[in-house]
């Protein structure tokens, strides 16, 4: 992976949708952005998309950064809900770049509902972690932090790891820094809209070729520069929220989403600290784990990506399908990059799916194969038929 195209890629999500409005609002009709936010209002459930952990806590890195760690406990079993004998994993979700643990908040939900124990956490200089020195922040440093609060949080018993992104990274490099602990205690791995590295980011799109024009033109140090001026940055975001909102849902999303969802995913794509968003881009240029995906031979893991995902587009994931060929592959058609936050309720189908299977390869008594790898294509027709039924009842109200 090349230096500008591997840090070009991460930024173009991150920094330029941040200034993104400077080089785009020209081309944005007015009527285009009513007519998105109209129907995120018709989507919207009115959710708080708030979750309120059973436990917080600060674990401290290897060089000594407080990090936000949350642990929700297990709820009640649903009547009739499928018992599986032997001990039940804890489920440890990393988040990507510029966002934080909220935005698993529908997995976290779904998880601790199916019955089991969720643990989530900040990376270094994201949501309520500390930053830490530049020179810290790198894909083999957060693997590291990982490890620490797995060590914090859950240091006996088996564990499943689930990654989106940049968080999909972070497991690969705590895989590579600690192989026997996954071989011991790892069975179920979600690598969610990720990369195993020496392939570009960010291939094509309109947000991808404007992040890399502007840091083709300025390099990272400006966005340093930025962060020390945010009374700048701020007045230009409180003067484009609307235009904010909208890039944010177009380069993110691969269908529409709840106003809401929107609204979430802004405020923490564009609320993380320019300085961080610099920090982290030199890292994406040396990545490269994918000799580290042997690890998770024999282990049930779900490779689950967006075809419209301008950041890790399909050729990522399917680079980790061939080198773990025994992974399940779900390729879902007009899905994006936060494709956790868009298609919840499906990808929380397959991993339930996927610790279940795990659970049972690993209580049995009996000699019982893994999965076998599939790759699948799918569409989520429920939301697919709710996006439809909103759309007509908008043009119902339009020509009335």
């Amino acid at each position: 992976m090349s230096k500008s195209q591997g840090r070009t890629g991460l930024l173009g999500i991150g920094v330029a949708l941040g200034a993104a409005g400077i080089g785009t609002a020209i081309g944005v009709a007015t009527d285009r952005l009513l007519r998105a936010r109209d129907l995120a209002d018709a989507l919207d459930t009115h959710d708080d998309y708030v979750v309120v952990p059973d436990r917080q806590l600060a674990v401290v890195s290897s060089d000594g950064i407080p990090l936000h760690v949350e642990v929700d406990e297990p709820g009640e079993l649903p009547v009739g809900a499928e018992v599986i004998p032997g001990p039940v994993p804890t489920v440890i979700f990393s988040h990507g770049y510029c966002l934080s643990r909220e935005s698993w908040v529908f997995q976290r939900r779904a998880m601790k509902a199916a019955g089991y124990r969720v643990v989530v956490w900040d990376q270094r200089g994201h949501g309520l972690s500390e930053r830490g020195t530049s020179a810290s922040c790198t894909i083999d440093q957060i693997g590291d932090d990982l490890g620490r609060v797995i060590d914090a949080v859950a240091p006996t018993g088996p564990l499943a790891l689930v990654g989106h992104s940049m968080g999909g990274m972070t497991i690969l490099s705590y895989a590579e820094d600690r192989p026997a602990e996954v071989a011991d205690r790892v069975i179920a791995v979600g690598l969610v809209a990720t990369s195993p590295g020496g392939l570009p980011l960010a291939a094509g799109g309109g947000v991808a070729t404007f992040g890399k024009a502007i840091l083709g033109r300025f390099g990272p140090s400006v966005f340093g520069e930025l962060s020390r001026r945010p009374g700048l940055v701020d007045g230009f975001r409180n003067a484009n929220r609307d235009l904010e909102e909208y890039l944010v849902n177009k380069y993110s999303f691969g269908s529409p989403v709840p106003r809401g969802v929107v609204r979430l995913a802004t405020r923490l794509l564009l609320g993380t600290n320019l300085q961080v968003m610099a920090d982290f881009a030199p890292t994406f240029d040396v990545y490269d784990k994918t000799p580290v995906l042997r690890t998770f031979t024999g282990l049930e893991t779900l490779v689950f990506n967006g075809v419209q995902d301008i950041l890790t587009p399909p050729e990522h994931s399917e680079a980790i399908v061939r080198a773990l060929p025994g992974a399940e592959h779900v390729l879902v058609n007009e899905a994006g990059h936060l494709i956790h936050m868009e298609h919840p309720d499906l990808l929380n189908e397959h991993l339930l799916a996927t610790l279940a299977r795990a659970r049972r390869v690993h209580s049995s008594t009996a000699e019982v194969e893994p999965h076998a790898g599939v790759r699948r294509v799918v569409t989520d027709l429920a939301k697919r038929r709710r996006v439809a039924r909103e759309k007509a009842a908008l043009r119902r109200h339009h020509a009335s």
